[in-house]
């Protein structure tokens, strides 16, 4: 059996979660190779797509190179942005928003020679990169969509966010939506929808039961098989290390109870730091500290006994952090199965969140972290409250061993392998 894995990028959330079914794969004897359109890390099986060269001048050749890479870091001149619909499109919406991609692209991933060897493509995080209506035309091979947001069947959002900012009283404030946001966006659903409606070889993976009820009532996906299968994590890797060491290692306070914080921008609207901040703010507990993880930002020099540690890159020094914590608190307002929280599970640290997405697939309420009532800084202050008032409940071997159960790599692994089997000789 030979797997094809898609992924644009090596590095982010859906690229780790890529990263580790495939290792997971070849770990229990599956041939798996991965096709990166970006590729940085030296992942073992990984290749960098090469476009196969066309009949066109040196000068076109760099201009429309030029063009790709302008759109993909969002340098747009104003000749490029009065001449693109897309790039206008993009460069007026909201910069507290997920991304928003199109549905096509320049790349023809089947001129891969893994794609043409291989028994089974398996799709993962692909915007900017798959061409819908190319691909899905042409290709005649068993595809698996592995799920890590809401893109490839949604109108172009990686989130259909809800909210956009926070109000007075600590409520999220719902998000207006344009006229021209509802068109951009029926336009690629129609284009998705054409591109997809006569496939019958094409499974859906959700990471988790939230993500795979609106793969399934969505117009994209509507007539697809769609299932749930978790991501996986290397138990090894991801394991509880002693809490006074972490603590020296990382330089934090030693007699303090510690919150971590793990995200990539704390701009990020969907990410919700900001119903952290202030409800951490009102705990005002010289006893407490804060430590974040990820892209330092001026907007935490405000903030008290905070700790920033800058992003983190090698997982076995992520588990010396999770493993510092007393709770890990993910107040995101939408998301599908979070590594981080897994990864801290994993590690034996409770956590905390709304009772949002893929989130509530993972808390188990007063046994492994506790869920916030509703989306509101009040709401979020009692329940770091009632943490730290009972925090001693939460036993962390058991909360470890019940993340081992459901989420080491080997049990992810060998789901995708009844999948794959089941479609091969169905």
């Amino acid at each position: 059996m030979k797997i094809f894995i898609v992924n644009t990028y090596d590095r982010g959330g859906a690229a780790n979660s890529c990263k580790r079914l495939h290792l997971g794969l070849l770990s229990i004897g599956i041939k798996s190779n991965v096709l990166l359109r970006f590729k940085q890390n030296n992942w073992i099986k990984s290749f960098s797509f090469v476009q196969p060269a066309k009949t066109r001048s040196f000068f076109e050749k760099i201009s429309n190179k030029l063009k790709r890479i302008r759109k993909e870091l969002k340098l747009y001149s104003n000749k490029d942005i009065s001449k693109d619909k897309e790039l206008l499109f993009l460069k007026n919406r909201n910069k507290g928003f997920e991304m928003f991609s199109f549905p096509n692209s320049h790349f023809d991933i089947m001129q891969s020679e893994f794609y043409k060897e291989s028994d089974i493509v398996n799709l993962h995080w692909v915007a900017n990169f798959l061409d819908y209506q190319n691909f899905f035309k042409i290709n005649n091979k068993p595809v698996v969509w592995t799920l890590h947001d809401m893109n490839p069947f949604s109108g172009g959002e990686h989130y259909e966010e809800k909210y956009l900012g926070i109000d007075e009283f600590g409520f999220p404030i719902k998000r207006q939506i344009s006229e021209e946001e509802k068109r951009i966006a029926k336009e690629n659903i129609e284009i998705k929808k054409q591109a997809i409606s006569k496939v019958n070889n094409l499974t859906i993976v959700a990471p988790c039961q939230w993500l795979a009820e609106e793969a399934r009532k969505s117009e994209v996906f509507i007539n697809n098989k769609v299932i749930c299968i978790p991501y996986g994590l290397d138990s090894e890797v991801f394991s509880p290390r002693d809490k006074k060491f972490s603590r020296e290692l990382l330089n934090i306070p030693k007699d303090k109870r510690v919150i971590l914080f793990v995200a990539d921008s704390i701009n990020n609207n969907r990410k919700g730091f900001v119903f952290l901040k202030k409800a951490f703010e009102k705990l005002a507990n010289p006893d407490l500290v804060l430590c974040a993880i990820g892209n330092k930002n001026s907007a935490l020099a405000s903030i008290d006994n905070i700790y920033e540690l800058g992003p983190i890159y090698d997982e076995r020094l992520m588990s010396i952090a999770y493993s510092a914590a007393d709770v890990f608190v993910i107040p995101s307002l939408m998301d599908n199965l979070p590594n981080t929280v897994l990864e801290s599970l994993m590690c034996g640290t409770p956590v905390i969140g709304f009772s949002v997405g893929g989130i509530v697939d993972m808390i188990q309420h007063k046994k492994n972290g506790l869920l916030v009532k509703e989306i509101s800084v009040q709401s979020l202050l009692e329940t770091l409250q009632e943490f730290l008032e009972f925090e001693n409940v939460f036993d962390s071997s058991e909360i470890r061993k019940n993340a081992v159960e459901k989420y080491d790599l080997k049990v992810q692994a060998y789901e995708y392998e009844k999948l794959f089997n089941s479609i091969l000789h169905s």
